[in-house]
């Protein structure tokens, strides 16, 4: 992040009331005052459908400030903050409700001096994407004139399949011009993943070997070790695929995967991320059979507490047929990475919270060793670890002391927190601070979006037509179904121990 703050600006706030506006936004919004970016012409406008006003939504923040920041808030910058704070109660479809979020703003303008620049965040439903910007289009509060920016925020999923995606992206583009929707993914905001880029593209020594003469596969994981929690409702709708896959997962493959970019600007940096994803071989119904697994979990013990299987949670059908894991491998075909296979996985209720990119490289040839005690060499590795410890990790092999030639695996660890100091983030700093200055860099356009679900959609369409035969096929607190080893072992490959 740069020194330089964001100009006037107002962040209004759809879905003002819920859990990610104070659990993350306000405090995300209450570091970036501390880091001096926010500009003084500055104001948040909360709108929902909860009957608020403006006084109760700032001793609402008040209490969420103190109970959710990741840091100590000075009592002077927390007032600072609460006092740019203001509310509309309405629906997101109500036209009078939009008629008094345009009085709002322009009372904020005239006190706080935010110079009609505005930010509208969708913390909604999905749903209410595209109600919400009809209604800005019509209160005239997303049209760009007289030096003024107008920007959409709008949180994932992006659709629920390919033709939704589609649908969503035609109806923003009849009211908004690409550069105006920030489509956010909260992972993009991690330091590591930012880091991807430098580590590859500024280092001499790693951007000679990433390729497929030296590198043997990489592994992705995205690891959650609780269940769905009291989100059984929504999640039951969608399942591990859809949740992570076309976003979180495919923006990792894509960064790890990339080539240089001309520059980076956002438009050369997300050239290549669609290069990538447009590379990827569509599966066949076969190939799906072969190369995609999906689980979902079953009660058992995990540190002496019984845990429940998916389908006795909460708002979960007793007869659940929706993934609460999967695998698959993934074929990029393109000079860099052709027969380089890209194993991802992702799940809930598994032993670990973690989520990184491994990346494995070929071993070196036994040849010289063959008239020694050494009858194995360790392949070198290198992981990016992105949550929740942030940081990076190289494998090598070295002599261990002594009369004999033995080799031990020597670990080389960098830790953002222990080196650079630890700066406590919601994730969304980053995010937030960039759609302020008109960075899309981190943002996903619609033509990533699109691509994305095209990777997916073989899986989903094999996946709907037909059942899972055995579910729950893995117990609480393993590494998802026998089927996901099962994946690399027929490449004679295994996943990367994980402690």
């Amino acid at each position: 992040m740069t020194e330089t703050k964001a100009g006037p600006c107002a962040v209004v706030i759809f879905g003002a009331a819920g859990d990610l506006t104070k659990r993350k936004l306000v405090p995300a919004l209450c570091n970036l005052a501390k880091s001096k970016l926010l500009p003084r012409e500055f104001a948040v406008v909360g709108f929902a459908r909860t009957a608020y006003d403006t006084n109760r939504f700032r001793e609402k923040a008040r209490e969420d400030i103190a109970q959710f920041s990741t840091g100590a808030v000075e009592e002077e910058l927390a007032r600072w903050l609460i006092e740019r704070l203001y509310y509309v109660q309405g629906n997101f479809d109500e036209k009078p409700a939009f008629e008094r979020l345009r009085a709002t703003l322009e009372e904020a303008d005239r006190t706080h001096g935010t110079a009609g620049n505005y930010l509208h965040y969708q913390a909604t439903s999905p749903e209410f994407f595209a109600p919400v910007v009809n209604e800005l289009d019509a209160a005239g509060l997303v049209r760009e004139d007289g030096g003024r920016w107008r920007r959409v925020i709008i949180e994932k999923p992006f659709g629920h399949d390919l033709e939704s995606a589609r649908a969503l992206n035609k109806g923003l583009a009849r009211v908004l011009e690409e550069k105006q929707i920030y489509r956010i993914d909260h992972y993009l905001g991690k330091e590591t993943v930012q880091n991807i880029l430098v580590f590859r593209f500024a280092n001499g020594i790693f951007e000679p070997i990433w390729n497929r003469r030296y590198v043997d596969h990489v592994q992705i994981t995205v690891a959650e070790t609780v269940g769905v929690e009291q989100r059984g409702g929504y999640y039951d709708t969608s399942g591990a695929l859809r949740d992570m896959v076309p976003n979180h997962i495919l923006q990792l493959v894509t960064l790890t995967a990339m080539e240089a970019p001309g520059s980076f600007e956002a438009d050369a940096v997300r050239d290549e991320q669609v290069k990538v994803l447009r590379a990827i071989q569509p599966m066949s119904p076969e190939e799906v059979l072969s190369r995609a697994v999906r689980g979902q979990y079953g009660e058992s013990d995990v540190d002496g507490q019984r845990q429940a299987a998916y389908r006795a949670e909460t708002r979960v059908p007793p007869n659940s047929s929706t993934e609460t894991f999967m695998a698959m491998k993934v074929a990029i075909d393109n000079w860099r990475w052709a027969d380089v296979p890209f194993y991802i996985r992702t799940g809930k209720r598994l032993p670990k919270r973690v989520t990184e990119i491994a990346i494995q490289f070929r071993r070196a040839p036994l040849i010289l060793f063959r008239k020694t005690p050494v009858d194995h060499l360790r392949a070198n590795q290198l992981v990016l670890h992105i949550q929740p410890t942030e940081g990076i990790s190289l494998s090598f092999g070295a002599k261990i002391p002594g009369p004999l030639l033995r080799l031990g695996t020597v670990n080389m660890d960098f830790d953002y927190a222990d080196y650079f100091g630890g700066g406590a983030s919601t994730g969304y700093e980053r995010l937030l601070y960039d759609c302020m200055t008109g960075d899309p860099t981190l943002f996903q356009r619609a033509d990533m979006v699109e691509a994305s679900w095209s990777v997916v959609k073989p899986i989903q369409d094999v996946w709907r037509a037909l059942p899972p035969a055995a579910f729950p096929n893995y117990p609480s607190g393993q590494w998802g179904p026998p089927d996901a080893n099962e994946l690399l072992a027929r490449d004679g490959r295994h996943w990367r121990k994980i402690e």
